[in-house]
């Protein structure tokens, strides 16, 4: 059974995906640039509706020095799934850590398949 809502409202859950961001290792973290993370409560239109995070941007490995980075990449956490699949609030905290890890990783440029082989998918 997935946990309630009410039970984990959006400041809470906010509160989750900053100490997911806060456990990133500081050397890591001072290389994510130009990236802002946002919840949103569901995924967009046209995404599968268990989609847990979404990475919008180009990754680091992708990048052309000659152009110029306007706009943030964009990284998505999606609350209403991620409570959808979990039963505790242990799991969740956990989820959400595993769901950022995984996002930031694509901005460095590590695909689905090895982030899996690493348990981050």
């Amino acid at each position: 059974m997935p946990i309630d809502p009410a039970a984990v409202d959006s400041e809470r859950f906010d509160a989750l995906v900053d100490r997911a961001l806060d456990q990133i290792p500081d050397e890591l973290a001072a290389l994510v640039r130009n990236v802002v993370v946002l919840v949103e409560e569901e995924p967009p239109e046209g995404e599968p509706d268990d989609l847990l995070g979404l990475y919008d941007g180009v990754a680091l490995t992708h990048r052309d020095s000659t152009q110029p980075v306007v706009l943030p990449d964009r990284i998505f956490i999606f609350r209403g799934p991620l409570l959808d699949m979990c039963s505790t609030e242990e799991e969740l905290v956990e989820e959400v850590r595993i769901t950022v890890v995984h996002e930031i990783a694509h901005h460095f440029g590590i695909d689905d398949d090895r982030l899996h082989e690493l348990g981050y998918a």
